[in-house]
């Protein structure tokens, strides 16, 4: 902390409350008295940098770039770092964890406070624990007198923060904003695919996200009843009219009610929907049977190198989850396996040539992991952890994913691998990617590929497959935030429009709409909602498969 003023730089110039003078006009022995000071604290300082003794410096570190101030009468704690050509002016606050770009003006009296108190009722405020997550600020931004910016938020370069906004969420890059809570008012600069004469994005996002939901819920129903074969055994949903029967199609039912409908789809009872799912698990190795034919289960012990069954155990596993149900028995094949029997089979996965099926392979373990700790079985010692292990050191620095992709197939099977690998372990365990910033890199250039992302193409699972990846990524870095937005903006004006009334979601452009379909695509579309920052006006939010909270800690 600063001990107290030091007259000589003090003098007849007022540098202290209006320090933009100070690098052309303080003569030597001020310049002499500012070095002395600032050399007594273990800052580090660029070239012209100057810090008012009259601030209230107790940073646990301060960084400033060249030609960077700090005014009289603000206050910096926690560790602050700007760029060159910032300035923090006249009592101006700035708390927490604190990063800035170049050309950071941060007006007088603004506040960015990176922490909150915890609000949980039944203890004073005072006495709740504090979070923090963080202030980023990009380049060339200015920050208006009386803003107030909260923790957790990203402000994109070239923004304008008006006077007096109080900045409850992210900024996109070149965005004016004002009011409280602030709103956009118009771009500085208009992102790509923005309106030319207007620089506005096509249309009212948010008015577009209520009227879907309006009309989604509003439909749910008769979007379950056309699913819905009561002439199978015990009656069964089906996929879509006419498909065979899954055991899939009776978990994205479920999925379908609770997020549309806050409860159960009508057709049969609760409590005989997942009876009939936990029935379906195998005592032996505790995988989960698939369907024949005629909607029976298949009899014998389920294959674990088939897919289906492979997938039944995160989608019947979060069906259950949803209405606080649980497998009967552990995944016992997953229970088994050792470290050693484990890393045998990670390097014996196709990532070379199907790491799509290799990351699907990933998602199955870690979910049966995740199953198994809730069961109290938490398997071979130090099985979870040899999964991570391989996980982060194979994890490619370039990509910031696993596996290679085939010439010509582009990197499709790279991101889809991803996805799936990191949504049953990463995701689902609250652990930190290895190279977020690579990672968005990589699913950037991907998402320009028009054999999968040209609007006639899309399909649920290409499309959640960045989606997601981006969201997670987005969690410990701003990297390419703003190129993030406008990606995630198009995508989610798109799939917007593919609503069929009374069928829901197909899962592809062309194709029967269906329950996979509607399903996968109300989790796409919070996802990418939820990158632009308005995921808030749904009134659902994923609690399955796709839920984008992570399920448990891997060791509690």
């Amino acid at each position: 902390m600063t001990s107290g003023p030091d007259v000589e730089v003090r003098g007849a110039h007022g540098f202290d409350v209006e320090p933009w003078r100070f690098r052309h006009e303080a003569t030597d022995a001020e310049r002499a008295a500012q070095a002395r000071y600032t050399a007594a604290h273990a800052w580090r300082l660029g070239t012209d940098a100057f810090v008012s003794p009259f601030a209230a410096v107790e940073t646990e570190d301060l960084a400033l770039g060249d030609r960077s101030y700090v005014a009289a009468h603000t206050h910096l704690s926690g560790s602050v770092a700007l760029g060159p050509d910032s300035t923090v002016n006249h009592g101006a606050v700035v708390r927490g964890t604190v990063r800035g770009g170049s050309g950071v003006r941060i007006g007088a009296h603004t506040s960015l406070l990176a922490f909150n108190h915890g609000t949980a009722p039944g203890t004073e405020v005072f006495r709740q624990p504090l979070t923090s997550r963080g202030i980023t600020v990009g380049d060339d931004v200015w920050i208006g007198s009386h803003v107030v910016v909260l923790d957790g938020v990203t402000v994109g370069d070239h923004a304008v923060l008006a006077a007096g906004a109080v900045v409850t969420k992210d900024v996109p890059a070149g965005a004016i904003v004002g009011g409280n809570p602030a709103q956009r008012i118009r771009w500085r600069v208009p992102p790509a695919g923005a309106d030319e004469v207007t620089g506005d994005l096509a249309g009212d996002l948010v008015g577009a996200l209520q009227r879907f939901e309006r009309r989604a819920r509003e439909q749910a129903g008769d979007v379950l009843a056309r699913c819905w074969d009561p002439a199978l055994p015990g009656g069964q949903f089906l996929d879509r009219p006419g498909a065979g029967p899954t055991v899939r199609a009776q978990c994205d039912a479920l999925e379908v009610a609770a997020l549309l409908l806050d409860g159960a789809p009508a057709q049969l009872p609760l409590e005989d929907q997942l009876d009939r799912l936990q029935s379906l698990q195998d005592s032996g190795n505790g995988l989960v049977r698939r369907f024949g034919a005629d909607g029976s289960p298949v009899p014998g012990t389920p294959d674990p190198d088939d897919g289906d069954v492979l997938y039944h155990v995160l989608c019947v596993g979060y069906a259950l989850d949803l209405h606080g149900r649980r497998f009967h028995h552990p995944v016992h094949h997953v229970a088994r396996t050792s470290p050693a029997d484990l890393v045998a089979a990670l390097d014996g996965l196709p990532w070379s040539t199907r790491a799509w099926g290799a990351g699907a392979w990933v998602d199955a373990v870690g979910t049966a992991l995740r199953w198994n700790l809730d069961l109290g079985e938490p398997g071979v010692p130090g099985t979870a952890e040899t999964l991570f292990g391989w996980l982060t050191l194979r994890c490619d620095p370039r990509t910031g994913a696993w596996g290679t992709a085939p010439a010509g197939e582009g990197a499709l099977q790279v991101v889809n691998g991803f996805y799936r690998a990191s949504r049953g372990t990463f995701a689902q365990f609250d652990v930190p990617l290895p190279h977020p910033d690579r990672l968005v890199d990589t699913v950037l250039t991907h998402l320009r590929d028009q054999r999968f992302f040209a609007p006639d193409r899309r399909n649920a699972c290409n499309v959640l497959d960045v989606a997601h990846p981006l969201w997670l990524a987005g969690r410990q870095t701003a990297h390419r935030r703003e190129e993030v937005v406008t990606a995630a903006r198009g995508l989610l004006t798109g799939a917007l429009r593919t609503w069929r009334d009374g069928a829901g979601f197909a899962f592809a452009v062309g194709r029967e709409p269906g329950l996979q379909g509607t399903e996968m695509w109300l989790a796409i579309v919070w996802l990418l909602a939820d990158l632009c920052g308005v995921s808030d006006v749904l009134g659902f939010r994923p609690r399955g498969v796709h839920r984008p909270e992570p399920a448990r800690a891997l060791h509690p």
